[in-house]
């Protein structure tokens, strides 16, 4: 069922389009990714859908009594409440039907005959649509929430006014999410979050009875919850079905195609202006001319695939080579005015290393940065680095940049023997052209000021590069093109993280951060997930180990069973994905074929024609397994 359609959006600002020609439907539980360029509009997109703002054209229908919520970057709820009766405010409906159920128990007491039969009759309506409308759960609902988004119970009377801008936002999605709204749209929801909570938002997520509207830069989390990805540029809203790593694959297979077929073109094209240029003054061929030059004036020309895509180019070369010890670190704590967050810490960084520093909010990840570079002591413990080591810091707070510079001016005073040709053609490399290079620093977004610092620390040509957040800001394409760098550069990297996408493009080893210390992980961040939950298990088998014979076989009994039930439960939801998912391809190819259908019987072009032919092929390969697949796992969900 269609819960949302857009026709024909276009949205303009002093005559500029932003974009148009935008078509959008969203369907009942569609898991929905919008992306895009930084600046292609999607956030003023889901404010137009939402009614927040006005199309310049086109029209927004929604189906009758949509309950929809809607959660801005910058969202921000005032309330005088503290965060529990808050939370309590969404049941206000559930609470009175509970507080009248309670009257009704008080009154059994004293009716008797008819009048207790009638009261016992409603007692029981009243209370099989409370139990249907989760009156019995609410309360561990709030529970569950708070606790997965780090609001543990000593905070619950914590009055909202006194909560940071982070927390606040937090709170404001952990109130939409409690709400189940029918529809449900995010912009940037893992901004404030730490690593676990963002896991924990995706599991909820996936398992969301409503249907979902997502934009977010964090490319690991698009992987996890979303199964349509839709592509926001300035004409269009190209629908992909997959999550994101699939649309990356679509989009390249699409790009493709269209730069086969706009090459094609321009040959037709320039072959039929040769002929026309050649035969238009010539008596014997004019008529034939003038036909070619109408078949020239019927062509629709199609956009060049490119055109518009430009990309950062960043590079990372290194002067100097370093020693193959480059940082050595022994028995370190971390923290401000000797309060110690985290001890012990040893870490020993060899060249070519890649080490990705994981950990939750507030344990001192960015602390840890600060003390090795020596902005900040060490409370315990110390650093020392290898020989012919050279440091490059990336600053996530971009302290290193001075507002009244202009672009080009932030640059050159760090490099003034460079030539002004090479300071340009470096900025260009990372987007500043043209009259870009005149802007003062301070007009700058958050993602341009990120690729000023990066252009900067490029110049410096440092062999160990220590990096806080540095995709922090940045755009999908430029986070990419910076992996890219990173991945091609021949010196040492140490960086602080919670882009998961990134840790798993880049790193080579993860070391985790908490109270108790440091741990070292061998490889990128899926293996640390699972290399982790793997010493868990250990952990969790020792402890049994420890128990008594009875308090082990009750335990493991318990423990069989809820991992069992977990398991199944998990396997369930995990076909019943996949099928839907099959479900969506399938209709997506019985469309194509259609149109192929009539494809090949509005045309009589060989080439053409077989093309169509080899695609059509190709797609009922595609369907008839996956039809067989379908079949398979419905027959697994139903035994």
């Amino acid at each position: 069922m269609i819960i949302l359609q857009g026709n024909k959006i276009e949205r303009s600002f002093s005559g500029d389009v932003l974009f148009d020609n935008i078509n959008i439907q969203v369907d009942e539980r569609d898991r929905i990714a919008l992306v895009g360029r930084n600046g292609a509009g999607k956030s003023t997109l889901l404010k137009i859908l939402v009614g927040e703002e006005a199309p310049t054209s086109g029209e927004i229908n929604t189906k009758r009594d949509l309950n929809l919520s809607y959660l801005a970057q910058d969202s921000r709820f005032e309330s005088s409440n503290t965060i529990y009766e808050e939370m309590l405010n969404v049941f206000s409906d559930l609470r009175a039907d509970e507080k009248r159920l309670r009257d009704m128990e008080m009154k059994m007491v004293e009716l008797t005959g008819e009048d207790l039969n009638k009261l016992m009759i409603d007692y029981d309506r009243l209370s099989e649509d409370f139990r249907q409308r989760g009156g019995f759960t609410y309360e561990s609902d709030i529970r569950a929430i708070l606790n997965g988004f780090k609001f543990d119970e000593s905070m619950w009377g914590m009055p909202i006014s006194d909560l940071s801008g982070g927390q606040n936002t937090r709170l404001a999605l952990a109130k939409m999410l409690l709400e189940k709204p029918e529809l449900l749209v995010l912009d940037e929801p893992t901004n404030h979050l730490d690593i676990e909570t963002i896991t924990w938002l995706e599991n909820y997520l996936v398992n969301y009875q409503g249907a979902l509207i997502i934009v977010s830069h964090d490319r690991y989390f698009l992987d996890k919850v979303a199964t349509v990805t839709l592509d926001l540029t300035k004409h269009s809203l190209d629908r992909y079905v997959g999550n994101y790593s699939k649309f990356m694959d679509l989009k390249a297979e699409k790009l493709a195609t269209e730069a086969k077929n706009f090459e094609k073109q321009q040959k037709e094209i320039a072959k039929l202006e040769d002929f026309v240029n050649r035969n238009i003054v010539r008596a014997s061929t004019t008529k034939r001319a003038q036909a070619r030059r109408k078949q020239l004036e019927k062509i629709e020309r199609l956009d060049k695939p490119t055109e518009g895509q430009k990309s950062a180019n960043m590079t990372f070369h290194v002067d100097k080579v370093s020693g193959n010890v480059v940082l050595t670190v022994r028995n370190a704590a971390i923290g401000y005015d000797n309060e110690i967050l985290s001890e012990p810490i040893s870490l020993d960084v060899k060249k070519m290393d890649a080490i990705a520093i994981v950990g939750p909010n507030g344990v001192g990840k960015t602390t840890f940065i600060k003390s090795v570079v020596g902005k900040l002591p060490f409370i315990k413990g110390s650093s020392t680095y290898g020989a012919n080591v050279e440091v490059g810091y990336y600053d996530q707070t971009q302290s290193a940049l001075t507002p009244s510079n202009t672009v080009l001016d932030e640059l050159w005073n760090d490099f003034p023997t460079t030539p002004e040709v090479k300071i340009r053609n470096r900025l260009g490399a990372f987007l500043f052209s043209g009259d870009d290079v005149k802007k003062s620093v301070s007009m700058l977004s958050g993602g341009e000021k990120a690729r000023l610092l990066l252009a900067k620390l490029s110049m410096e040509n440092n062999n160990f590069l220590i990096l806080d957040e540095p995709t922090n800001h940045l755009d999908i394409d430029s986070k990419e093109v910076l992996e890219n760098a990173l991945i091609d550069f021949d010196g040492t990297l140490l960086f602080v993280s919670h882009d998961r996408y990134f840790i798993n493009r880049v790193a080579t080893k993860v070391m985790e951060i908490s109270e108790d210390g440091a741990t070292i992980y061998l490889g990128d961040y899926d293996y640390y997930l699972e290399k982790k939950a793997e010493l868990e298990e250990l952990a969790r088998l020792e402890a049994e180990e420890n128990q008594g014979p009875e308090e082990t076989q009750v335990a493991s009994a318990g423990a069989s069973d809820y991992q069992a039930q977990k398991a199944s439960q998990k396997e369930i939801r995990k076909l019943s994905r996949r099928i839907e998912q099959i479900e969506n391809e399938l209709e997506t190819i019985e469309e194509r074929l259609g149109k192929i259908s009539i494809a090949m019987l509005e045309t009589n072009d060989v080439v053409e024609l077989s093309d169509l032919q080899k695609e059509l092929d190709d797609l009922s390969v595609n369907q008839e397994a996956l039809m067989e697949e379908w079949s398979d796992l419905s027959e697994q969900l139903e035994s």
